[in-house]
């Protein structure tokens, strides 16, 4: 059977402003595209768009979908204003948990409180003896109660972990802060059988992306629920049998070599495995990203690296070995040193693309290294708005000229692809279009932060459609609406080009396609 699509506006992705009148779709591919004429006595079914518009399908390059479907379940902390009101909602939570369950939340963010003040473990203590565990919105940093942080071994002698800092006071007790790999002492002994099975999280996730116009997303989620297998099934079991989304899976880089040498089972091309994971350094919030000069209010404090440099070294190494690429967190301007170093004396030979996550920090040397490598810069423009003003407080000034300078990157070739890095920031792609355009809040009436480094229209839906693609070396079949590529749509009620700039976060999803099938019908 062969559909034919007709009756709006088609963007085709290719060059800015190009767009078709039809597009004929076969087993899963774009057969033709041309003039509804031409192409109308090839169709079985014929399909009227109604004025909506139809954009090549939206990925999101860098989200953890499982995390993701956690947030919607558990208490989300991202609207509390203050340090008072989140305690008070974290009583008003216990009351209805026994004290046999965790209470476990997500989001909060002390530079959207008024008083800017993180609540203290004794002051989770008094609320409930049982474990409480708040993930920050990087999720780089928790706040845990005594009892968690005995559940995971902490007390006041424990050591720092490497890559990660056990939160004192100037007296030496525990604040209850715990940064990095530090965080893992505790959430390792969350119990598995808590709120949800891992099918019902992702499940959740999917379906919420398929209602904002996502077709794909590249996510991580191997390492944090046990061995690799328990997320793997749950991909296999939500998308592997339902065939209604394209998940692309980065490898954490502790499963790496047990996934690459064990006769793992995917769902090509909807579950696809990916790069190496690595974690370089942490976030700028918790200021343990790493920076090449101090943070301008913490004078002593250079941020944490994930890993010693021979670390990295024999992690990237290993990722060659395999013939695979590596897609490395990084944060600060030294992170980036750190890797671009490793990445120079290890190079990818086989025409794949290491992917650079973030690069929140950059300076113009660090980018001059980067456009000479075979690399995709995965960016998230949402952080833009959620860093900015405070960021500057953090990092200066100066650094702050060329922090998330997309247009530099795309002025110096360099490829872009965009996410949410959800649960961090929100799934919907049109938050980040609209970020990567204006670099403000609707809300606000200045010029955008660093204004020189908005992105045009065309440039920031390119993120998501080509971008995306490119980031797994699929630009040949995914990413545009041409004849020989995947069939995945995303069709909204406005046309993202020509409306006010600040309606696009407006725009509704009114169906998403993935291989020619209607997934998601408003």
């Amino acid at each position: 059977m062969s559909q034919l699509w007709f009756g709006g506006k088609i963007y085709t992705m290719q060059q800015d402003g190009e767009t078709v009148e039809a597009v004929l779709v076969e087993d899963g591919k774009i057969k033709k595209i041309g003039a509804y004429k031409e192409l109308k006595s090839l169709a079985t079914e014929i399909i009227d768009l109604q004025g909506a518009v139809m954009y090549p399908g939206f990925v999101d390059s860098h989200l953890h979908m499982i995390g993701h479907g956690e947030k919607l379940l558990r208490l989300d902390l991202t609207t509390v204003k203050s340090a008072d009101e989140m305690l008070a909602v974290i009583k008003l939570a216990a009351a209805n948990r026994s004290e046999d369950e965790w209470l476990i939340a997500e989001g909060w963010n002390e530079f959207q409180f008024t008083d800017q003040r993180i609540p203290t473990a004794q002051e989770l203590d008094d609320i409930r003896h049982a474990p409480i565990v708040l993930k920050r919105v990087c999720r780089h940093v928790l706040l845990a109660n005594t009892s968690a942080m005995l559940a995971g071994s902490i007390t006041k002698e424990t050591q720092n972990p490497s890559g990660g800092e056990i939160g004192r006071d100037k007296n030496g007790q525990l604040t209850g802060l715990l940064y990095d790999q530090a965080l893992y002492k505790v959430l390792d002994q969350i119990p598995s059988n808590q709120e949800y099975s891992l099918s019902d999280a992702l499940e959740l996730a999917v379906n919420h992306m398929l209602s904002l116009g996502l077709t794909g997303g590249h996510t991580e989620d191997m390492s944090y629920y046990g061995h690799f297998s328990n997320p793997l099934k749950a991909f296999v079991e939500v998308i592997g049998k339902k065939k209604n989304f394209r998940a692309h899976l980065l490898r954490h880089h502790l499963m790496f070599k047990e996934m690459m040498t064990t006769n793992t089972k995917y769902a090509e091309p909807y579950i696809e495995p990916g790069a190496m994971k690595i974690f370089s350094d942490g976030a700028l919030g918790g200021a343990t990203a790493a920076l090449l000069e101090p943070y301008s209010d913490q004078p002593g404090n250079k941020g944490l690296f994930i890993h010693t440099a021979e670390q990295l070294n024999q992690l990237v190494k290993m990722a060659r070995h395999y013939d695979e690429a590596v897609a490395v967190h990084i944060i600060g301007d030294a992170a980036l040193a750190q890797v671009l170093t490793v990445i120079e004396a290890n190079p990818l030979t086989n025409g794949k693309k290491d992917r650079l996550i973030h690069c929140s920090v950059v300076n113009k040397e660090l980018i001059e290294r980067m456009r000479k490598l075979p690399v995709i810069l995965d960016v998230q423009p949402q952080f833009i708005l959620s860093d900015f003003p405070w960021v500057v407080d953090k990092v200066g000034q100066q650094r702050a000229q060329l922090m998330f300078p997309f247009k530099s990157f795309l002025e110096h070739d360099l490829i872009c692809a965009g996410g949410s890095d959800a649960p961090i920031e929100e799934v919907n792609p049109l938050l980040g279009i609209h970020a990567a355009i204006a670099r403000k809040k609707r809300e606000h009436a200045h010029d955008g932060f660093i204004p020189s480094e908005k992105l045009t229209r065309f440039e920031a839906i390119s993120l998501y459609t080509t971008g995306s693609a490119k980031a797994i070396g699929k630009e040949a079949v995914r990413g545009m609406i041409q004849q020989g590529f995947d069939a995945d749509f995303s069709i909204f009620d406005k046309d993202l080009f020509t409306c006010n700039e600040d309606e696009i976060p407006d725009a509704v999803a009114l169906k998403t396609i993935v291989a020619g099938n209607v997934v998601f019908s408003k």
